[in-house]
């Protein structure tokens, strides 16, 4: 199943991509792998980033903290 466009916001500011402005994202969870949790073998605590590709260019974003809020988008 292809993946669909999403908006997303940070309370009442909407996200726009930093290289073209688009506010069409693809939603992703990213690992943030640390070098002594790889060391360890315990990777899979290692913290998860929610990243959103810009849908245009394909730049990546990376929000740590749980805020941002996800909307479904028209293509």
């Amino acid at each position: 199943m292809a993946p669909k466009p999403v908006r997303a916001a940070i309370g009442d500011h909407w996200i726009t991509c930093q290289v073209c402005k688009s506010d069409r994202f693809r939603e992703r969870g990213i690992k943030l792998n640390s070098t002594g949790m790889e060391f360890m073998r315990i990777a899979w605590a290692d913290e998860t980033a929610t990243g959103l590709i810009c849908w245009h260019c394909g730049y990546v974003h990376l929000f740590v903290n749980g805020a941002v809020q996800l909307y479904r988008a028209d293509k």
